[in-house]
């Protein structure tokens, strides 16, 4: 692996805001463009990492925790981990943790960033003895579902849901039992 995965640095929360709401914008993610009700929380990493653990993929295998992209190591994805249901979960329920906002940059994909991301969330929840993590996608996030589906989860129907303000979109759920 010739990246690192670390919790996020204060410095780097408008660099992953920005490459995360770009990649849904590149995606076609975003049913609204620039104008998308769902794009300034994207960008708002800074509330993330007040409530959860955001993590970042960093180039180099020389990336220690606390050191900044801005000191020259590339971000290549950012995830968000929620531990329990609160704030920042829209599925968690007791003895679950959440993975929301998984995006890796464009140049970076066919790498492995996106699962080594996934892996860290789930070697997290394993070590705070959590039953099981879950997750919401969009259904045409293909490229991550494979993902997912590689790493055990399955498709929890039951769970899919539509967020309030996006009547017309359906987020499908996924679980995996720990």
């Amino acid at each position: 692996m010739d990246f690192t995965i670390r919790p996020i640095g204060a410095a780097e929360h408008g660099i992953l805001g920005e490459l995360t709401a770009q990649a849904y914008l590149r995606e076609g993610l975003l049913d609204h463009g620039e104008q998308d009700p769902y794009l300034p929380r994207l960008r708002d990493v800074a509330s993330r990492a007040a409530v959860a653990e955001v993590l970042v993929a960093v180039d180099g295998d020389s990336a220690e925790a606390g050191e900044s992209a801005e000191a020259g190591e590339t971000l290549l994805g950012g995830v968000t981990y929620v531990p329990e249901p609160g704030r920042m979960s829209d599925l968690a329920r007791d003895g679950e943790a959440e993975i929301r906002m998984l995006a890796v940059a464009p140049e970076a994909r066919r790498r492995g960033v996106g699962e080594a991301l996934t892996r860290a969330c789930l070697d997290r929840a394993r070590a705070a003895g959590r039953t099981a993590v879950v997750l919401s996608s969009q259904a045409r996030m293909h490229a991550a579902h494979r993902i997912y589906e590689r790493l055990g989860f399955q498709r929890d129907p039951r769970r899919d849901w539509t967020p309030d303000d996006k009547l017309d979109l359906l987020l499908v759920a996924y679980r995996l039992e720990l």
